[in-house]
């Protein structure tokens, strides 16, 4: 191999290394956009589009790269990313996006198929848009995802996008966000938003009229079809069937499909595994509960939207303890002006509190991580300052791992938060005790037991 003595000589050799190593798609969608930018003895600097490129790249092709980076440079070398000063605005990577048989590009739309097909009510509601959904750490990631598919719908790995998350964390908003993107921008024509439960009466209705060849046209002439909570397709052998061919047709003609559920598609029950796997060909994002400065954000954002004048030390009350998800934080807004406009009161901190307990009252107490911590090393028999330790010793371990998987199931917690009631430890380390704790699960009888105890007993307290 002849030595390379510049940035883009250096980053062509490694190309060729990558492009053995990763398929068509993956290729273009995140290594052709890469650009390089400067070689030294030891370091190739290259510029990525964004900070979601940036992250993507390092959790799913970092061993690929810097295998080619020695294979090119030597052993000590070391590849070094700068974010594209376009980031800064707020833009997403452009995707790749593979041409369809028999078609020039499907983000430019013919008079032939305006006029083909009749109009139809895309259900999607205007107000959502990504403008107006504010981005924190609990949701960034899905935001990212969800911005490059609008931006080039069926043009990216993430076919179909699946977001899924608790009651109220605005997975709603971020799928229908897409829609209307896609539209107002023209990437998309025919983009139609359905709850799984229109689905279902829709087909059913269907059946009953003999108009099954019709309910299945029209559901896959759609450009993007999106689908929220999918869970309530447990049960429904007959929606599942039909729903499986419609996936498939989409996804064949390239398509782009979005789903959302109330958790990830491996653990859904009552749903056939055939479509389960489908689920999992393209991208599964969650949308963790806001951290303080989100919902602080959120709450600022809410009320100059309904033109309230909420004072700053209110929003700080309300954010600081309301936080299990977005719609009880808005809600809680809400009833404060009730109040205060209906017994002629003052907004102030003191009222606040009177609306927040109420919000306390009319729930259970909620579980904290102390609670699980301290139910968990008692089981367990070890103490919770070990579980917030150091120490590796494997009955240690799978002690933290346990509560960790515990306070993800019990608590809207995000990821992070998580990890930081553990002894500091950062998200990563949260998702892979959850991973080893789902596997033990399914596949250690006597484990389960154990951990079935150690559930009833967290979920009795304040009962």
């Amino acid at each position: 191999m002849e030595t390379v003595t510049d940035a883009k000589g250096a980053w062509q050799e490694c190309m060729k290394h990558i492009q053995g190593r990763v398929n068509n798609l993956s290729y273009k969608t995140w290594f052709e956009p890469v650009v390089p930018v400067s070689l030294d003895s030891e370091s190739l600097v290259v510029k990525v589009p964004s900070q979601f490129f940036h992250d993507w790249l390092e959790e799913h092709y970092s061993s690929v790269v810097n295998e080619s980076v020695k294979l090119v440079m030597g052993e000590n070398a070391r590849v070094e990313y700068t974010i594209s000063e376009e980031d800064m605005s707020d833009s997403e990577p452009q995707f790749y996006r593979p041409p369809q048989p028999g078609q020039a590009s499907q983000q430019h739309f013919t008079a032939t198929k305006l006029t083909a097909k009749p109009p139809f009510e895309s259900n999607i509601n205007p107000r959502y848009t990504f403008d107006n959904f504010i981005k924190g750490d609990s949701n960034q990631f899905a935001r990212a995802a969800a911005y490059a598919v609008a931006n080039n719908p069926a043009g990216t790995s993430f076919n179909p996008l699946v977001v899924y998350g608790g009651v109220g964390l605005g997975k709603t908003h971020l799928i229908q966000a897409i829609g209307n993107f896609a539209r107002q921008s023209g990437k998309a024509e025919r983009v139609l938003y359905v709850s799984s439960e229109r689905f279902t009466v829709d087909f059913v209705d269907a059946i009953q009229k003999d108009r099954a060849n019709e309910f299945s046209n029209f559901y896959r002439s759609m450009d993007i079809l999106i689908v929220d909570d999918i869970q309530f397709f447990a049960g429904k052998e007959k929606t599942q069937d039909n729903f499986f061919h419609t996936f498939n047709a989409l996804h064949q003609s390239g398509k782009q499909i979005i789903l959302s559920s109330d958790r990830p598609p491996k653990e859904l029950k009552g749903v056939d595994d055939r479509l389960v796997s489908r689920f999992t060909w393209g991208l599964t994002v969650d949308v963790q509960p806001p951290d303080l400065e989100t919902r602080i954000a959120i709450l600022r954002k809410k009320s100059e939207d309904d033109g309230i004048h909420m004072p700053e030390d209110v929003i700080e009350y309300v954010a600081a303890n309301v936080t299990s998800n977005i719609r009880e934080l808005e809600g809680s807004l809400i009833s404060i002006l009730a109040k205060a406009s209906l017994n002629n009161r003052e907004i102030s901190v003191d009222l606040a509190k009177e609306v927040v307990r109420s919000l306390a009252v009319s729930r259970k107490t909620a579980v904290t991580v102390e609670d699980i911590q301290k139910i968990v090393a008692d089981v367990f028999d070890v103490t919770e300052e070990q579980l917030r330790g150091k120490t590796r010793k494997s009955e240690i371990v799978i002690a933290r791992q346990t509560a960790m998987y515990l306070t993800k199931e019990l608590t809207q917690l995000p990821l992070k938060t998580i990890g930081s009631q553990f002894g500091g430890r950062d998200h990563s380390t949260v998702i892979y005790a959850c991973q080893i704790i789902s596997d033990q699960l399914a596949n250690d009888d006597r484990f389960r037991e154990k951990y079935d105890r150690i559930k009833k007993k967290i979920e009795m307290i304040g009962m």
